[in-house]
């Protein structure tokens, strides 16, 4: 099946602490916006989704990028839930589709492969890893235990068939999208599962930097 990668950058970088939108930001003397979309040359048509008033600086820092994959720009909406439905205007029907965070430049091929093999088979893949920290459920001003191996942390690139996820993208936002396959699963499509890997963390705040910096450092993201 043809594969389509959806790249979602709309950071602001305020959690950061840092003048310019954390997708921009340097990881080892280069964007990290750059990284990330390097992870996917090879695995089909890339599509990265940014706010309209960014496109002009970051096709600015690309002049002195190399080895950079081709890629459509396409604007950003207010919202992720927008940005993903503006950018799948660009998807055909039959196709796969998976869409990735923009700061999440630390993937693996394997991770990669692993999900577009499961989305082929079964129509859904989205990565996963365990959680490693207690957990606590929130309600009415109190807390309550829960066992953490009831429970997993969500990673991307999420992928779907894009017939399926066109379809979904047809309804209206609510608050509760968090992610694409909250999206996928309320119209009552199945969610598969799939081990994500470890290092492939979302770089949000400075604490999120030092430690992909030490992943690089260390080669821990080699395949």
């Amino acid at each position: 099946m043809e594969k389509y990668i959806i790249i979602v950058a709309g950071g602001t970088g305020n959690r950061m602490g840092a003048n310019v939108p954390k997708q921009f930001l340097l990881l080892n003397g280069e964007p990290i916006l750059a990284r990330t979309l390097r992870a996917f040359t090879k695995w089909g048509n890339i599509i990265l989704v940014l706010p309209e008033t960014q496109m002009i600086y970051w096709q600015s820092l690309c002049k002195n990028l190399r080895d950079m994959p081709d890629y459509k720009m396409v604007a950003g909406g207010e919202q992720r839930f927008y940005s993903v439905y503006n950018a799948l205007q660009f998807v055909p029907d039959g196709a796969l589709v998976a869409i990735h965070d923009g700061v999440r430049p630390l993937v693996s091929q394997t991770c990669i492969n692993r999900v577009f093999t499961l989305a082929e088979e079964k129509g859904s893949a989205l990565p996963v890893i365990n959680c490693v920290d207690s957990l606590r459920h929130i309600s009415n001003g109190s807390s309550l235990s829960v066992n953490r191996n009831e429970y997993v942390c969500v990673q991307t690139p999420q992928v779907f068939n894009s017939t399926n996820l066109k379809k979904a993208y047809q309804q209206p936002y609510k608050e509760c999208f968090t992610d694409d396959a909250s999206v996928y699963e309320s119209v009552s499509y199945k969610i598969n599962l799939c081990d994500g890997n470890i290092e492939n963390i979302k770089i949000t705040t400075s604490i999120d930097l030092i430690h992909a910096e030490a992943i690089l450092k260390n080669g821990f993201n080699k395949v």
